[in-house]
């Protein structure tokens, strides 16, 4: 019988840790064990908040008053817009109607930069019941609109639901006997619609600011909808447990059923990229309880049709007999039980953050004992890997230059200016001039790099090799840095870093295999611009609103930074999975200017030949 010849050499599968298989999956598997003591950790971490009782007594809110005042507010000055007329009469309006019941009705002015709309005059107005302690509870509503319509919902409703708590504790009258532990203040903001304008001057300057225990917002509280509970702050916090515990004990009381609350995914998001249009954002992020009750969606309505007629009376009456029964909780001189600074709620329960972010972060010790191993093989095989974090640094170049177009542009106005706080998002317009001059500017330090990163020879699979190596160092140094700033931030790297770690192992397979492992590597960012392009209901706009955020440093600066290094790791690999990688080139290989030089020696050869053929065309005819 004829023996069988062996396999041809190419058809063996390489052997682990050749330069085709470099990766060691084995370790990488392994370390994946190390996640299963953070996870019981986590387990460990959930918690049932507890709720303040009201004392048991009916509450005096009367829903048809407080129907007829948004009603009143709506017909009478509809297109409140910040800074106009009918804004300053409904000012005058909230004035009249609480100066009847003893409150003397504090104003206070202030003046905001607003996108569009340059600097405008705003007023908060505040009515406060003395109590037996400066301790203060707050409850507010924005009493302004975008001007689309009427506005009765939003925000008539809340208005109208704050003047008849105000009134159920008016210092006088039959309330005027009844003594609080604590004082209580009626909160009546200005350029809500403006993204908390208000509420941010409010938590940032008030005089009264630093006795604040709890806030509960109201907006839009007679929708349609089911009540809400908003939660997200404008940093990576949480508000008090038992403060929503609290609250949604009582709306579930008067409703039947549980408030509505963003899923698990979209408050560990919210966790990562804070962000909010409502007005409990700017109280949340300086460690006050604050949660915001609604039933309008995460994007408010852009008003059409909010008329008086719209109003459901039954849903007002619901939230406001919950809202004095939470008021009436948190009056009984008991302390709200802090709980975590951050979590995520699950039901019932909660899953305390710190608990999340040490999850997130031993997540990351696969891929970084991969790395690190990656990197001690191509050191024994004396794989140089110097030449790979060069092209790296010419590409980070490249994207800091970027990112310092965009500060210029931001610094010379060519973006919308205004505050810290998140633009209306009705008003979002790609600024198409702008973005095409820092496109062509951003052109031109491309062609500036790409001369130390086009190919010039065929590149070795050993080079190649280094390059992915010097690609996922650098992702590593950038996971560490989103660690140092939000952990929770995470969920937006996570991906790329372990689909990314197994680009060396693909390199010699299939095109859409390779396409689908570097495709992956973008579905957390992906995922930040899929929330605000769904949830937010910006569609294509979402990219450009997110960019806005951060000319407007309400997203963080240091997170722009590190989403700029990160770009760089990914531009490299996209190279390398293309076939477009080289290595920093040797001195022997650069030619004698630099890139910048010869740059400038091709536009005035050019300019020569233009000149010189012209003046042949002249001499000749």
């Amino acid at each position: 019988m004829a023996a069988v010849p062996p396999a041809p050499q190419s058809a063996r599968r390489p052997r682990p840790g050749s330069v085709e298989r470099p990766v060691n999956g084995r370790l990488y598997r392994g370390t994946w064990l190390l996640v299963g003591l953070p996870l019981l950790v986590l387990a460990f971490s959930v918690a049932r908040p507890a709720a303040l009782q009201p004392p048991n007594l009916p509450p005096a809110f009367d829903r048809a008053d407080a129907r007829s005042l948004a009603a009143d507010l709506s017909l009478r000055f509809p297109g409140r817009i910040p800074g106009t007329t009918a804004a300053n009469a409904a000012a005058r309006w909230f004035e009249g109607e609480l100066s009847p019941y003893g409150y003397a009705v504090q104003r206070q002015p202030f003046v905001a930069d607003v996108p569009g709309r340059g600097r405008i005059h705003l007023l908060n107005l505040v009515a406060e019941k003395r109590g037996l302690s400066h301790k203060t509870i707050v409850v507010l509503a924005h009493r302004d609109d975008a001007g689309t319509g009427p506005g009765a919902d939003d925000n008539a409703s809340g208005t109208a639901t704050l003047i008849e708590l105000a009134r159920a504790y008016a210092p006088t009258g039959g309330a005027a006997q009844l003594t609080l532990p604590y004082s209580l203040l009626f909160l009546s903001t200005d350029g809500g619609v403006y993204g908390s304008l208000g509420a941010a001057r409010f938590a940032a300057d008030s005089p009264q600011r630093q006795d604040v225990i709890a806030v509960v917002n109201l907006d839009a509280v007679a929708g349609r909808g089911p009540p809400r509970l908003v939660l997200t702050g404008d940093t990576a916090r949480s508000p008090a447990s038992g403060l929503v515990e609290t609250v949604r004990a009582q709306l579930a009381l008067q409703t039947g059923s549980d408030p509505g609350r963003p899923s698990a995914l979209r408050q560990l998001v919210d966790l990562a990229f804070p962000f909010s249009e409502y007005e409990q954002a700017p109280f949340v992020a300086r460690g006050v309880p604050a949660v915001t009750i609604t039933t309008s969606p995460d994007r408010p309505p852009n008003g059409i049709g909010d008329s008086a007629g719209a109003l459901d009376d039954v849903r007002l009456g619901q939230i406001g007999r919950a809202t004095q029964n939470v008021v009436d909780a948190l009056e009984q001189g008991i302390a709200i039980t802090p709980g975590p600074s951050s979590y995520v709620y699950l039901g019932s329960r909660i899953v305390r953050g710190w608990a999340i972010e040490i999850v997130l972060v031993a997540m990351l010790l696969p891929y970084l004992v991969a790395t690190v191993d990656l990197f001690a093989r191509c050191r024994r095989r004396r794989i140089p890997i110097a030449p790979a974090l060069r092209s790296y640094r010419s590409r980070l170049a490249f994207w800091a230059w970027c990112g310092g177009l965009f500060a210029l542009f931001t610094a010379v106005g060519a973006w919308p200016r205004g505050t810290s706080t998140p633009p209306l998002m009705t008003n979002v317009h790609w600024p198409a001039a702008a973005l095409s001059g820092l496109a062509i500017l951003a052109g031109i330090g491309w062609l500036v790099a790409r001369d130390r990163l086009a190919p010039r020879r065929p590149v070795r699979a050993e080079e190649t090799l280094a390059g992915h190596t010097g690609a996922l160092l650098a992702l590593a140094v950038v996971a560490l840095l989103v660690v140092a700033t939000n952990p929770f931030a995470l969920v937006f790297l996570l991906p790329s870093l372990h689909a990314w770690l197994w680009l060396p192992q693909v390199r010699g397979r299939a095109g859409a295999l390779r396409a689908g492992v570097l495709l992956l590597g973008f579905a957390g960012p992906a995922l930040l611009v899929w929330s605000f392009a769904v949830r937010y209901g910006l569609g294509l706009d979402a990219p450009w609103y997110i960019a806005w955020l951060y000319s407007l440093r309400y997203a963080p600066v240091a997170g722009a930074v590190i989403g700029l290094a990160w770009a760089a790791a990914a531009g490299q690999l996209v190279a390398l999975s293309a076939g477009r990688y080289a290595p920093y080139p040797t001195a022997a290989e650069r030619r004698p200017r630099g890139p910048i030089r010869e740059t400038v020696r091709r536009i005035v050869l050019a300019r020569r030949r233009h000149t010189s053929d012209a003046a042949r065309r002249a001499l000749h005819g």
